[in-house]
């Protein structure tokens, strides 16, 4: 499957509605993104009014601002590497802890061409979501496709599964 990036980035359907739903309860949302490099931010914030429910972003490319600007452990990092569920819920929980945000997403995975390893090929994300109330849950997802792909469908699935923890 190959997909063009600018054919894909419409997510209005999927933010309005996690907006909507995040608007009623008075929250607000905080990303911390890997793989997506900013495009769950970006979803969210391609709405007018979306200032009401989305608090702010965390584009986390590389470990060190993993750990710089969410706190991740650097020895969590090198135990069970940046792609892992370990990692993607200290990156929600450090996302909550480091904005005024009551909910948080954060996706950490292998996007391609390269970077694939033994356990953890070309696809392979981890998603985690965290509340201010309760501990951080993770996600593998093994998803199909070009980098492009990948990335577009981290961001659907992202956008879902924040509104379905929020049902």
């Amino acid at each position: 499957m190959e997909v063009h990036l600018s054919e894909t980035l419409s997510f209005d359907a999927d933010a309005a509605a996690l907006g909507d739903t995040l608007r009623q309860r008075g929250w607000m949302l905080a990303t911390a993104e890997s793989c997506t490099g900013g495009l769950i931010a970006a979803a969210c914030t391609a709405l007018a009014g979306s200032s009401d429910w989305f608090e702010r972003g965390f584009v986390t490319y590389s470990n060190e601002a993993k750990h710089e600007l969410l706190g991740v452990p650097e020895a969590l990092i090198t135990a069970h590497g940046a792609v892992s569920a370990e990692v993607a819920c200290a990156m929600a929980a450090g996302a909550l802890a480091h904005s005024r945000a009551q909910i948080a997403v954060a996706v950490t995975g292998i996007a391609g061409p390269a970077g694939a390893s033994p356990g953890k090929p070309v696809g392979t994300v981890w998603l985690a979501l965290a509340r201010t109330s309760t501990p951080a849950r993770a996600e593998r997802l093994q998803l199909q496709g070009d980098r492009a792909a990948v990335r577009v469908q981290t961001v659907h699935l992202a956008l879902v599964r924040l509104r379905e923890s929020l049902a």
